[in-house]
Formats: structure tokens, C-alpha cells, sequence
């Protein structure tokens, strides 16, 4: 079993390298899946990617970090076989991905994403539902089509990864009209909502490579727990994240009442600062709506979650859950450069700032 790498190994690792390489590899195959649609779906799903404005030009908008691309190329290379290999299940994963964004944008309410106004405020809601339905279908449909038995055993753990993701959502809209939520249920909601499909792409370039199923729940193992990480980040940038980085607004999870991991640990560490941030978001509760709200009214929830150690022990989780994924690697036999990458893309999510 190859040593783990040190971190002086994987800042030889050019992150960006691998995934512009996830991108490249997967972007020609995601528009021809996409290309598939009916209009106008294909232009609306064309204008969610950003290859397009909103009147319909050629754009170059922003993409998102490609992290779940990088991993499922990353992945078929433990097998042997050649990152392109991969591919299938990249396009497929960030299939399912975009269909869960288009869907929680318009439940949420979030009118800006990487920057632009989201597909439901540019073309409505129905076309956002229909487009994210035909998202979902295409990514079966990407893998299926392969027709082999490698491609039937990816399937099966999309789908997993999807429902998975649906019960995350549904836990997550549930949580908000809840006065508390413990730790280990938020932990719960976001391992299903970000950990499954992150767990599916670091496994899912290795089945169609024919990796044995150990392997493949391995690596899902260490994407699972990446997930974790990542969303802790996520929860992080959602209460203190730069708005010019995360193409969000200020303080945009406080506006949507959720109960991330900051807001939950906050509540439940005692103390002064989290009783009256309790009696806060109780009160918070019997308001309608959030538009009245001064930026201060947000900023003095923000220094009590803060006050509380909601900051200190979401960041401290992130970390943790961090080296619980690195770790998971040591249960199977990897080339030393192929576990340096994901070690690497690990440290990325961890120290990203959107």
C-alpha cells in the first residue's frame, strides 16, 4: 500500500490543472447531451451552464469549480484506464447536479447564481422545473446508452446518489420552518445533499473502469466525507462568504432561515450568545418575509453565531471531515500520483473562497 502523501507531495499537485482537465474532457460531451433537448429546454439549459446570455449569445460565463467532473476523470485512472474512460460519469453526475440547482434555486428563492439571475427569474418557473426533470433524465440516459455492464453497476449508484440528494433537499426545506435542528441532523441532511453525488463522483469514473466494488465504496467513502467538508465550506460562505467570490448575497443563508452548521452548532453550544441568538431566530420564525430587514439586523446574527463558536466549529468540522476522506484512501492499493490528486482536490475544497 503506497505511503500517504505528505503535504509538500501534493502542492507538486496543480489543482487547476485537474479540473480544466475535468472540464475540458467533460464539456463537449454535457453540450451534446444537453444539445438533445427540445426547445426551447436547449437554450434555457444553454443559458443555466452559461454558454449563453440571457437574449441568447454566446457567453463565457462561469462554469463553477468543476470539482465533480475532476473527480469522476480522476477515478477511472485507479483502474488503469485512460481519464477519458470517466467521461460518461462526469457529464452524468453534473447532470444530476445542474437538475438539483435549477430545482433549489427556485425553491430557495436565490435570484443570482455564479453571478447572473437564475433561470427561474430569467425564463419562470415552470421552465426551470421541466429543465432541471430533463436534466435528470438525460444523465441516465448518458450512461445507459454505453450498454455495458460496467454502465448498468454506474447507474444503479446515480440513482442511489439521487434519491440521496432528494432526501437532502427535502430535509433541508423541512429544517427551516423548525425552531432547532441538532447537529447530527444537519450532518445528516448534508450528507445526503452534498456528500451522496460528491460520493458518486469520486467512485463512478473507477466502475466504468471496472474497479470491484470495494474499490468503488472506498473511493465513495472519501467522497462522501469530502462532501461533508465541502459543504461545511458551502455552510462557511453562506453566512461570511465575499459576495464578489460566491455570486451570492450577503449573508444569504441567514435570509433563507437555513439551518446550516454554523447556525445549528451555535445553537447548541449554551452560553449567552446562544440563548439570545435562539430567541432571535424564534422570533425570526413569525415573520413572513425577510425584505424589511436592515443589513445590520443580518451582520448582529452573523456576530452571534460567531460569539457562539458556530464559526470556530463549523471550520473545525471541515477539517475534520477533511481528513476522514484522505484517510479513507489507505484501504485500497493506489498509484502513489493518482492518490496525490485526490488528496489535492481535497485540500482545495477545504481552502476555496466559493
Amino acid at each position: 500500500m503506497p505511503p500517504a502523501p505528505t503535504a509538500d507531495r501534493r502542492t507538486t499537485v496543480d489543482v487547476t490543472a485537474l479540473l480544466e482537465r475535468g472540464r475540458t474532457l467533460a464539456t463537449p460531451v454535457l453540450r451534446a447531451a444537453v444539445g438533445r433537448l427540445a426547445p426551447p429546454m436547449d437554450t434555457v439549459a444553454a443559458y443555466h451552464f452559461g454558454w449563453i446570455d440571457a437574449q441568447g449569445n454566446p457567453a463565457a460565463g462561469d462554469g463553477g469549480k468543476a470539482v465533480r467532473p475532476a473527480l469522476a476523470v480522476l477515478s477511472a485512472e485507479v483502474t488503469g484506464a485512460a481519464p477519458r474512460t470517466g467521461v460518461p460519469g462526469a457529464v452524468a453526475v453534473e447532470l444530476v447536479h445542474n437538475f438539483s440547482l435549477l430545482h433549489d434555486d427556485l425553491m430557495d428563492g436565490d435570484e443570482q447564481r455564479r453571478h447572473r439571475d437564475t433561470v427561474w427569474k430569467v425564463h419562470g418557473p415552470a421552465q426551470a422545473i421541466l429543465v432541471g426533470d430533463a436534466l435528470f433524465a438525460l444523465a441516465n440516459e448518458v450512461l445507459l446508452e454505453l450498454g455495458t455492464v460496467e454502465a448498468g453497476r454506474a447507474t444503479r449508484r446515480l440513482t442511489s446518489a439521487s434519491r440521496a440528494l432528494i432526501d437532502g433537499q427535502a430535509q433541508d426545506i423541512s429544517y427551516e420552518h423548525r425552531d432547532r435542528v441538532s447537529v447530527e441532523e444537519c450532518l445528516e441532511m448534508e450528507g445526503n445533499k452534498t456528500g451522496a453525488l460528491l460520493a458518486c463522483a469520486s467512485s463512478i469514473g473507477a466502475v466504468l473502469g471496472g474497479a470491484d466494488e470495494r474499490t468503488a465504496d472506498t473511493l465513495e467513502k472519501y467522497g462522501y466525507h469530502l462532501g461533508l467538508a465541502f459543504q461545511a465550506v458551502d455552510d462557511l460562505l453562506g453566512i461570511w462568504g465575499d459576495p464578489d467570490s460566491t455570486g451570492k448575497q450577503t449573508w444569504s443563508d441567514l435570509r433563507q432561515r437555513k439551518k446550516s452548521l454554523p447556525v445549528v452548532a451555535a445553537l447548541a453550544a449554551g452560553g449567552a450568545a446562544s440563548e439570545r441568538l435562539g430567541e432571535i431566530l424564534a422570533a425570526d420564525a413569525g415573520s413572513s418575509d425577510f425584505a424589511t430587514f436592515s443589513e445590520e439586523e443580518f451582520a448582529a446574527r452573523a456576530a452571534l453565531i460567531e460569539q457562539a463558536g458556530g464559526r470556530e466549529w463549523t471550520t473545525e468540522e471541515a477539517r475534520r471531515q477533511h481528513t476522514i476522506a484522505i484517510e479513507a484512501l489507505d484501504a485500497i492499493d493506489l498509484p502513489g500520483e493518482v492518490r496525490d490528486r485526490f488528496a489535492a482536490l481535497a485540500d482545495f475544497v477545504v481552502v476555496r473562497k466559493r
